[in-house]
């Protein structure tokens, strides 16, 4: 087995500089997103790492996928009694990461995540192709599954049930807004000597500074 510690991979696509970065971080994304968006050796750039923690800091974190962002933060939806749903209802504060190796760039979020309004969320989940709603309804999302074939029959029960009719959004199906209080910008560079800087929200104002590596 190859020793881990002998791994080395050097970056030198990029630089980031203070006078190259936006007056404020969700522009910055932006412009981030859009050249991951449109990097051929990128697949889905809006995938994202979510860190959660329950009342008692117990931390997870799994792989989601940005649905929107705006001025007011980043949306995605879940089932709300999935075990990332239960750690948001007790503490809302939660993490977001995304990685573009491709481009040697990492961006990093914290803030609290809600849930968006209600008229939102139907109206994303009635976009959603026909196969991924029934999905939805049929995942207990973290529950114990006895096995596949108990989930493979309840998709075919739903189908049936729902056959020439729109599919109801199921009440434990949600949208969250995760709300940013600081974003950090990450370009690899030569030798380890990586580009990151960190823009922290003070009252009304991004605060910009440039942090070691």
């Amino acid at each position: 087995m190859k020793s881990l510690s002998s791994q080395r991979q050097d970056y030198c696509k990029g630089v980031l500089r203070r006078a190259d970065l936006k007056k404020d971080p969700l522009e910055q994304f932006d412009l981030w997103f859009q050249e991951a968006s449109t990097c051929d050796a990128i697949t889905e750039a809006n995938a994202m790492s979510l860190s959660t923690a329950n009342c008692d800091l117990l931390v997870t974190s799994r792989m989601v996928l940005l649905k929107g962002y705006d001025k007011h933060g980043f949306r995605f939806f879940t089932n709300s009694t999935s075990i990332k749903g239960r750690h948001i209802a007790e503490n809302p504060k939660v993490a977001l990461l995304f990685y573009w190796p491709p481009l040697e760039r990492q961006v990093r979020i914290s803030g609290p995540a809600s849930l968006l309004p209600r008229r939102e969320t139907e109206e994303y989940f009635l976009s959603r192709p026909r196969k991924s709603q029934l999905a939805a309804c049929a995942s207990f999302q973290s529950m114990t599954l006895p096995n596949r074939q108990t989930l493979e029959s309840r998709m075919q029960e739903l189908k049936g049930k729902y056959i020439n009719q729109e599919i109801p959004v199921p009440e434990f199906w949600n949208g969250y807004l995760v709300t940013p209080h600081s974003m950090q910008f990450w370009q690899g560079r030569n030798d380890r000597l990586h580009d990151c800087f960190q823009y922290t929200k003070k009252e009304n104002t991004w605060i910009i500074e440039r942090l070691n590596p």
